[in-house]
């Protein structure tokens, strides 16, 4: 046998012998679980299969014999019947041997997997399994997700299941010691009140992993994080204070206004005497027993703030982060409060959680700033026209890539001095509303070309009408390659000499867009609802593009809109568009800029599922 060989059949040795060990193998037993299903473990293997998008995910209990699965999900028969395997088929062993997680991408390239039988048997081809603990830290198995083809187990996903696998091995060290509480009936009493309370904050470890895990604000991290604590700790005042500029510290201000305080007190340094920024600036979770103790060791603001809170005591636990902590969650009773062990154990998972849901909001917060002042600077700023109110406005979506193909525009048009087959027609104004498919960076470049090519389209077809220029659009589109497609409407708007004063004609032409809206002076609401095809290259032949007409009197308004406007997520169009006119009429007489505002809250809601782009215009009332 070569030098290798000995070292790994030495290595094999040691692995059998630490999984026979008898003192680990009865820690097993002493949980009291079988091959029989376990509700609560069963929960924590659908937990796993959920998080990391696994087919098959075990609590997996392994012995000198083989190894059970009180907890288990997508598992084939005969081993779904049978909730176990002999060790031969056992992966989880390795975590075992290894008391550490056990992570193969492919277990047939693996060498100490390429062997196992459970490839072909149970399809195991991607693994990874955190250790399940006992007590005195002896691992009883693992906790494990299996995929049926190789897989690449990303940071975020081990990190997921070493935290689950924590709570499950609080659970298991939780059905260990009400074992030993039937042993000892005479501390039955005390160690069952412990046990549920235990029991309960090793599910809100749980509630927070679901709770926590799609937050994409800090004001929703904190309305989380204070459900969670408030049924099982109740403490009075739950806070988040956050890390800035390396050396302040910002309170997280509550919109209600619950406590004032936060605003009195809402930034101070890393370094002042307070024990939240204390907690952030050492690491370490400080706790605050009395007003007096907090006036001994802090200065008078901090006392101030813990006054006008009512509290008699607080704890102060640091979010960690990947270099320094991100802030302080901050929790206080109205009451005294000791932190126990197990407590000081929950509230540190618990920060973990939350710094995770932090670190979230606040890189989504820096991509919608960001992708609202990139598109900003792709959206140009609306001219002013005498005769004529303008105001726009643009909303990214919540989520994706928070920049998108909506966009509004208008321009002058040239007068007819400066080209144009129309020599006795005013300069007039060109308004646009459209939708390129897409909601991406891609979208939002192929816009921005639209948008410049539809304004070049206008100078080189100055005196016709905006047809004329949607068609000469498309004709760039298709033969110069940008294959842009999506939905828009353009409009001329020209004074009409003669018609009255103060009366405009409205020339438009609609590409498969929402209709637009006209709200007359008295309020009547009209859609115009003369759409064509949508913008598609390739699409065969159609009919030309149509130009239509409208007056408008003095006190119309006119809303050019994107479909995020009205396509609700649970709703009709038609529905929501009525809802707009509606809004538009009774408040057609507010200043144009906070109307589109209150307008998108009204009908899409103050968050936005899809992009909005709004541009609306009013002729001013004699």
């Amino acid at each position: 046998m070569d030098g290798s060989g000995a070292e790994e059949s030495r290595a094999s040795g040691a692995e059998s012998a630490e999984v026979r060990r008898p003192e680990r193998v009865a820690a097993v037993h002493e949980t009291g679980l079988s091959a029989a299903a376990d509700a609560g473990m069963d929960r924590f293997a659908r937990l796993v299969a959920d998080l990391l998008n696994v087919p098959v995910a075990l609590v997996s209990m392994v012995t000198d014999e083989g190894q059970f699965f009180p907890g288990m999900i997508g598992l084939d028969e005969p081993w779904a019947t049978a909730r176990s395997t002999p060790l031969s088929h056992s992966m989880c062993r390795h975590v075992v041997a290894d008391a550490a997680p056990f992570v193969v991408d492919d277990t047939r390239a693996a060498p100490r997997t390429q062997d196992s039988p459970a490839i072909e048997d149970l399809g195991v081809k991607g693994y990874v399994g955190a250790p399940l603990t006992d007590a005195d830290g002896q691992v009883l198995g693992a906790l494990c997700a299996i995929d049926t083809r190789p897989r690449r187990w990303t940071e975020r996903e081990l990190g997921a299941l070493e935290d689950l696998a924590a709570a499950c091995s609080a659970e298991l060290r939780l059905r260990v010691a009400s074992r030993q509480r039937e042993a000892a009936r005479a501390e039955a009493g005390e160690l069952a009140g412990r046990l549920r309370i235990a029991l309960d904050r090793s599910q809100l470890l749980l509630r927070a992993t679901d709770a926590l895990a799609d937050t994409t604000g800090l004001a929703e991290v904190r309305q989380q994080v204070r459900d969670l604590v408030t049924s099982d700790l109740k403490p009075v005042y739950v806070g988040l204070v956050l890390v800035e500029d390396e050396d302040r510290l910002r309170r997280l201000v509550d919109a209600t206004g619950s406590a004032p305080m936060e605003e009195q007190f809402e930034t101070y340094r890393l370094d002042d005497a307070w024990p939240t920024a204390r907690a952030a600036r050492e690491n370490r979770t400080i706790t605050v027993d009395s007003a007096e103790d907090l006036a001994r060791d802090y200065d008078a603001d901090a006392v101030a703030a813990f006054t006008s809170l009512g509290l008699s005591s607080a704890v102060c636990v640091p979010l960690p982060g990947t270099v320094v902590p991100l802030g302080t969650l901050v929790l206080g009773w109205d009451r005294p409060h000791e932190i126990d062990i197990l407590e000081q154990a929950l509230l540190a998972s618990l920060a973990g959680y939350t710094a995770r849901a932090v670190e979230r909001a606040l890189f989504v917060d820096s991509r919608i700033e960001a992708a609202r002042q990139m598109q900003q600077a792709m959206l140009t700023d609306l001219p002013t026209v005498p005769g004529l109110e303008l105001a726009a406005l643009y909303r990214p979506a919540s989520d994706g890539e928070l920049v998108g193909g909506d966009w509004y525009d208008a321009y002058r048009l040239p007068t007819a001095a400066q080209g144009g087959e129309d020599s006795t027609r005013p300069a007039a104004l060109a308004v646009s509303v459209g939708d390129i498919t897409g909601h991406n960076l891609t979208a939002a470049t192929l816009m921005g070309q639209a948008r410049s090519m539809l304004r070049q389209a206008d100078l080189d077809h100055a005196g016709q009408g905006p047809a004329r220029s949607v068609a000469a659009f498309e004709h760039a589109n298709q033969h110069l390659g940008l294959d842009a497609s999506g939905t828009l409407v353009h409009a001329h708007l020209r004074p009409c000499p003669g018609a009255g004063t103060g009366i405009w004609e409205l020339t438009y032409t609609i590409a498969g867009h929402p209709a637009p809206l006209v709200v007359d002076p008295d309020g009547t609401v009209h859609r115009l609802d003369h759409r064509g095809a949508l913008v598609f290259p390739g699409l065969p032949a159609r009919a030309p593009r149509a130009d239509h007409t409208l007056r408008l009197a003095p006190g119309s308004l006119l809303l050019l809109y994107t479909d995020g406007l009205v396509e609700e997520q649970r709703g009709d169009i038609d529905t929501a568009t009525d809802k707009a006119g509606r809004f538009l009429a009774d408040h057609r007489h507010d200043p144009l800029p906070g109307l589109l505002d209150r307008l998108a809250d009204h009908v899409a809601g103050p968050v936005a599922h899809d992009d909005i782009a709004l541009l609306a215009l009013r002729v001013p009332g004699l």
